[in-house]
């Protein structure tokens, strides 16, 4: 570990290779902690190329809870969090459009960090459950359309260096990377960041990582994922061109609302809330956030020809019961296994 720690502490940039090296290092029980410090903290301050980050994800998948390759255009569409805007549960509700639309969503998330209610916390409330096998994931997105994929469980090796992120108390690349490491062979992929400085390299990222479609959004008042209250900074990945678009909520014929108007509660109160967004009946300004992300969504997976395209999309989809059903479905699912475990 010293001699790419020496290396990025004098600034020189490491190859993909080399960062796979150095990861592996770092997720070693024997490696001091202070030097893993040392090197994510050197890393921050030099500045992580995309080879760097592209690294350091191919070893967290290489060490992640191993599920099958299958030629199955998956789909994820988790953010990073670290916004501080304490909203609903946004890109959770919104998976659930997306696989009533017939999108294969491996669903990436956590327990809450910065907000009082994360996708786990939600989704443990409604008696989704967080650590299934690989197998057993397998069979609940086949049955679905969408799994759970708990950071936590998935991404056991990352307990190594837990407590060196937390000790450091301030954010590093590792705070950054958790929508990037999800072990499925994505096609798709919408990516929600507080870091507005990083959405291209991010998106040169996932073009490394093998992604077909993506975006990554930068939302108005530095939210993670596409907000109502302005104006939105997207940066497409589409067949290996990167473009950049501005887009406001009235650009595809929703109204603005502010970030005060989507705040969340605790973990059993957005699960409430999301069973109202997709039974049509919460206030719309939750109910319109979600057709605004999942529309974005869904013209990411080439299930609308528009973005405009896919909130009308959205928009059917929940008034005709089919997102509340893709929950019910993923309950049923879930009812099943756990008999069998039994």
């Amino acid at each position: 570990m010293k001699q790419f720690l020496q290396r990025v502490v004098e600034g020189s940039d490491l190859s993909r290779d080399e960062m796979r090296e150095a990861a592996r290092e770092m997720f070693k029980e024997e490696t001091p902690d202070v030097q893993i410090a040392g090197f994510l903290l050197s890393l921050r301050t030099k500045g992580e190329t995309v080879d760097e980050i592209v690294g350091l994800v191919d070893v967290l998948q290489e060490k992640a809870l191993p599920f099958s390759k299958k030629p199955i255009a998956y789909m994820d569409n988790c953010g990073t969090g670290g916004d501080g805007s304490q909203s609903f549960n946004v890109s959770t509700t919104s998976a659930f459009v997306l696989a009533a639309a017939g999108c294969h969503v491996a669903k990436h998330g956590n327990r809450s960090v910065t907000s009082r209610s994360g996708s786990a916390d939600v989704l443990e409330v409604l008696n989704i459950s967080l650590t299934l096998s690989a197998t057993q994931t397998e069979r609940v997105l086949q049955e679905a359309n969408i799994a759970f994929l708990f950071a936590q469980h998935v991404h056991k090796s990352m307990k190594r260096v837990m407590k060196v992120r937390k000790d450091l108390g301030v954010p590093t690349i590792l705070n950054l990377i958790g929508p990037l490491t999800n072990p499925f062979p994505l096609q798709y992929q919408v990516l929600g960041m507080y870091r507005g400085d990083l959405l291209e390299k991010f998106a040169h990222v996932l073009h490394e990582l093998g992604r077909k479609r993506a975006v990554v959004i930068h939302g108005a008042d530095g939210v993670d994922e596409a907000s109502l209250s302005g104006e939105n900074k997207l940066v497409f990945l589409e067949e290996g061109k990167i473009r950049t678009e501005i887009l406001c909520p009235e650009d595809v014929g929703l109204a603005r609302y502010s970030l005060q108007d989507i705040r969340g509660g605790d973990a059993t109160q957005n699960a409430q809330l999301l069973q109202n967004i997709l039974n049509g009946t919460a206030p719309q300004a939750y109910v319109d956030t979600v057709l605004f992300n999942a529309g974005i969504g869904l013209y990411v997976a080439e299930k609308a020809n528009t973005i405009a395209e896919g909130v009308h999309l959205a928009r059917q989809i929940i008034e005709n019961s089919s997102a509340k059903e893709a929950l019910e479905t993923l309950q049923q699912s879930m009812d099943r296994i756990q008999e069998v475990a039994q």
